[in-house]
């Protein structure tokens, strides 16, 4: 595709995702307007809702979109498989794993350090997993039906330890668990997100400077090599940062599943397999997307709230099943 083409789509998908932000920072269990605010004091009510409820959780939408979507690219590219997608591969189970460890087995840390501990946790959860999926895929040659069985059994293993926790918790804890595993934005606060944009936005644009590299990773380690990439430290450096995208977005969110492995095939389809326009394309189509289902999970059941991560299990899990077929059907041509 033309530059010039991928430019407008990037820049008609950047004013899209904007568009979505002020709508769903407007609507909720207590409907806003643009009017309604700019008549009112900035200590009234609506202004104090919309700053310091709205505004915070539609920003941590964009930023986990953001990590979700760009993480399952870089796996894609890294894997070369178009199925992997850091849930499908246990890579959230891992970094859930961590949380729920660090949720059920306090540590009684300073509030500072409190606050980064569930972050640290998932993250070093997800690069463990990360590692092992990438030391089976060698060893499998990218053998696409056993790493879908070794993620299989990683989320199989990582399930079995969280109920295991969940059954030692208390009520509290529990509760927690059972939300935070279906994922949820509700908890967005301005420190919350602080966190996230301090750890994912750096993990962003370094993903981002490597892209030409990722592109010459599709030919092949040894070409790869051969146009003179270091290929192992390029694997290595795009591992940690997708693992600490989506054990970042782990802490903070729960699980939210699809986003990864659905947005940059679309992304794939409409802006070609050139890593330097897809990740930025894939990055504003996860914010739109995760914007979208985290609206509709405040609005559907008004004034209950569904987890957002049941949405995109709705979307991604017919997505999952066509991209199954398609893969068997060429398989049998």
């Amino acid at each position: 595709m033309a530059t010039t083409s991928v430019m407008r789509w990037l820049g008609l998908m950047a004013i899209c995702m904007l568009i979505v932000m002020l709508m769903a920072a407007n609507f909720g269990a207590m409907p806003l307007s643009m009017r309604t605010l700019l008549r009112a004091p900035l200590s009234d009510m609506a202004w104090q809702i919309w700053i310091n409820i709205r505004l915070p959780r539609v920003l941590l939408a964009v930023l986990l979109g953001m990590a979700l979507a760009v993480s399952g690219a870089v796996m894609q590219g890294l894997f070369r498989n178009p199925l992997a997608d850091p849930g499908l591969l246990g890579i959230s189970s891992g970094a859930g794993l961590a949380v729920a460890i660090s949720i059920v087995i306090p540590l009684g840390l300073p509030p500072l350090l409190a606050l980064w501990l569930p972050t640290l946790a998932a993250f070093m959860g997800s690069l463990v997993v990360t590692l092992l999926i990438f030391s089976f895929s060698r060893l499998a040659l990218g053998n696409l039906s056993r790493l879908l069985l070794v993620g299989i059994a990683i989320n199989a293993l990582c399930g079995a330890a969280v109920g295991v926790l969940s059954w030692l918790s208390n009520d509290q804890q529990l509760r927690q668990l059972a939300l935070w595993g279906m994922g949820s934005l509700s908890a967005a606060q301005w420190p919350s997100l602080a966190v996230c944009a301090v750890l994912i936005l750096p993990a962003l644009i370094a993903i981002q400077l490597r892209a030409r590299r990722l592109n010459l990773l599709q030919l092949g380690e040894e070409d790869a090599h051969y146009m003179g990439i270091d290929v192992k430290r390029t694997q290595r450096q795009l591992l940690v940062l997708s693992a600490l995208l989506v054990g970042t977005a782990v802490a903070v969110s729960g699980i939210i599943g699809f986003v990864g492995l659905v947005v940059p095939h679309l992304m794939r389809f409409c802006l070609g397999s050139d890593h330097r326009w897809m990740l930025p394309g894939s990055a504003l189509a996860g914010a739109i997307l995760l914007l979208l289902a985290d609206t509709l999970a405040r609005t559907v059941v008004v004034p209950a709230e569904m987890p957002v991560g049941l949405l995109t299990s709705l979307l991604g899990g017919p997505w999952f099943l066509w991209l199954i077929l398609r893969e068997q059907r060429g398989m049998n041509e």
